[in-house]
Order: C-alpha cells, then sequence, then structure tokens
C-alpha cells in the first residue's frame, strides 16, 4: 500500500472545548499554507461551506501550494440552523437545505478533482428516551442521501459515522448501521469513512470495520487517529492503540487500498504542524513496524490461532 496523506485543514483552525481555547483561529490562506510545510502531505481536505466563501480562490490557493484536494467534507453541525437534526430534521425545509448543500458539496468535489464528499451526521440522534422519532428518522434519513446521491453519479458520498457528540446517540452509530443505511440508499455512489477513532469509541476492531466496508464495495475514504475508547480525543495516531493500528494497516494493505489516509489531530500542545508532521512520521513508522514484522508471518499468525504465541511474537519483534 502506497501511504498517501491527507490534511483536515479545518483542524489547523480555532480549536477549543467547553474550558479553554487550544488553538487560535486562522485564515483559510494560513491554514493550507501550513499544510504546505508539514512534510509528506500531499492532498487537504476541505470543509463546505466554511472554506468556500469563494471556490476560485480556495482552488487558487490548494494549487499554488502544491496541493490536491482528497475530500470535501460536509458540515451539518455548527450553523444553528441544524440544532434539531439535519438530514433528520422535523422540518421538511431544514432537511431540503441538508440535501441542498450536500449537492453543492459534490459540485465542488467534482469542480475540484475529488469527487469525494464526506458527511458525518452528527446532529441526527437524540438525547433522551421519546425524543426522537426512530421510524421516521430513519425514512428521512435514507431519502434525504438519496436524493442528493442522485444528483450526480460520479461523485461518491461517504458517511462517517460516529456513537455520540454531539447527540448522546447518533441515528449512524457503526459500520454495521452504515452499511445497512447504504444498502437501503440502494446506490453505489453511497459508502462509508472509516474514521478509526469513532470506530475504537463504538467498541469496534477498526481492521475488522474496514475489511467489512470493503467486501461489499462500500469502503470510500480512511480517517486515521487515536484514542482511549472512551471519547473521541483525537490523538497522534499508535498513542492508545498500537496493535489496532499496526492491525488496521495491515489489513488495508492486504484488502489493495490505494485512497487517501487523512489525519484528524487535535493539538493541544505546541504548534499544530509540527502535530501533524509527527503525526505522518508515526504513521510512517506504523507502517515499517509492520513490514518488520513480516506481513506473511502476521499472515500464519492468523491462520495459527495460537493468540498467546501471537502476543509473544508482537512483543518480542519490538525488543529485538
Amino acid at each position: 500500500m502506497k501511504m498517501q496523506h491527507c490534511i483536515q485543514v479545518g483542524i489547523l483552525g480555532r480549536y477549543a472545548d467547553r474550558f479553554t481555547e487550544y488553538q487560535p483561529g486562522r485564515t483559510l490562506a494560513e491554514r493550507i499554507a501550513a499544510v504546505a510545510e508539514i512534510p509528506g502531505a500531499s492532498a487537504v481536505e476541505l470543509v463546505y461551506p466554511f472554506d468556500f466563501e469563494d471556490p476560485a480562490q480556495t482552488q487558487k490557493l490548494v494549487s499554488e501550494a502544491n496541493l490536491v484536494v482528497a475530500a470535501v467534507n460536509l458540515n451539518v453541525k455548527t450553523d444553528p440552523v441544524w440544532r434539531n437534526g439535519s438530514f433528520t430534521a422535523p422540518d421538511l425545509a431544514v432537511r431540503e437545505r441538508a440535501v441542498s448543500d450536500l449537492k453543492t458539496a459534490m459540485d465542488l468535489a467534482g469542480e475540484m478533482g475529488a469527487y469525494l464528499v464526506t458527511v458525518c451526521p452528527l446532529m441526527d440522534g437524540w438525547d433522551y428516551s421519546f425524543q426522537a422519532d426512530y421510524e421516521k428518522q430513519w425514512e428521512w434519513l435514507v431519502e434525504s442521501l438519496r436524493t442528493a446521491a442522485e444528483h450526480r453519479a460520479d461523485v461518491r458520498i461517504s458517511i462517517e459515522y460516529k456513537a455520540f457528540e454531539s447527540r448522546a446517540s447518533i441515528i449512524v452509530p457503526n459500520v454495521g448501521t452504515a452499511l445497512h443505511l447504504c444498502d437501503r440508499v440502494g446506490l453505489l455512489n453511497v459508502g462509508v469513512t472509516m474514521d478509526v477513532g469513532h470506530a475504537l469509541i463504538a467498541g469496534e476492531t477498526p481492521a475488522m470495520s474496514a475489511a467489512m466496508a470493503h467486501a461489499v464495495g462500500r469502503l470510500f475514504y480512511v480517517h486515521f487517529n487515536d484514542n482511549n475508547r472512551h471519547w473521541d480525543w483525537d490523538m497522534v495516531p499508535g498513542a492508545g492503540n498500537l496493535w489496532e493500528m499496526v492491525e488496521t494497516l495491515f489489513y488495508l494493505d492486504r484488502i489493495g487500498w490505494e485512497g487517501w489516509l487523512s489525519y484528524d489531530v487535535f493539538t493541544k500542545h505546541g504548534d499544530p504542524v509540527e502535530a501533524f508532521a509527527s503525526t505522518i512520521r508515526s504513521m510512517e513508522a506504523l507502517e515499517a513496524l509492520t513490514e518488520k514484522l513480516g506481513r506473511e508471518k502476521l499472515q500464519q499468525l492468523i491462520d495459527g490461532s495460537s493468540p498467546a504465541s501471537t502476543v509473544e511474537y508482537l512483543l518480542t519483534s519490538l525488543v529485538r
């Protein structure tokens, strides 16, 4: 697998939580210029609508930085209009706005040569029992995504699932639900973004999630980051789940993944450019570790079904 590194430019901007601000706001030009300084980064993931006030200028900034656009990320969470949901909002006008925005993002992705839109419907879900009409929500979600996907077959829509945040329960919480959603929409240009961190907080094995989505032709995009499985902390890959990262890379290579590896790693400490540079170096180290372990040997261990021997081999390989 040839590793192709993509940076989500939105993460190079302001970063804050309920308690403090960790990174200041930066203009789009400053964020794209920052990506150009990251060794190994060759693409950006842009956010609609925030990065497209002037699409021509956005394209110019990307081109002048010798980068390409890997995907357009549709934001349907920040604007107050999405407070009660986007694709599943009870208000028909809001659902139509979400579909319209998705179509616009698809057109922009086509114009910029990415032909991929990723969307995480974080406001579509519920916080309390008896808050949502689950049947209607599901019907609205399927209908909305089908309507948008029919807009143009040459641009893929990739659904990024997540178990929680901003809702206590999100309507697409795991890979199984995401794949079921793709099946219900029934169009070939609707697939799945497998965010490793989201898979972890959903209690999944990321490698299995990628393999499942690939098996039915629905693995469209991959986000890498890490966490403690309790919250989506967006840490440097390998910080908390070393072997899960190695296993995910092993399976991505085995299935012949040729797409981008996009990183959403938030920086609480220091310079985000250096943090992303460390992220790429860490990913390259994880890939080198996979090579050191030996792909044929790892397959033999899988086939051999001796977990104790596998653990011994993995650990002793680190010290010899």
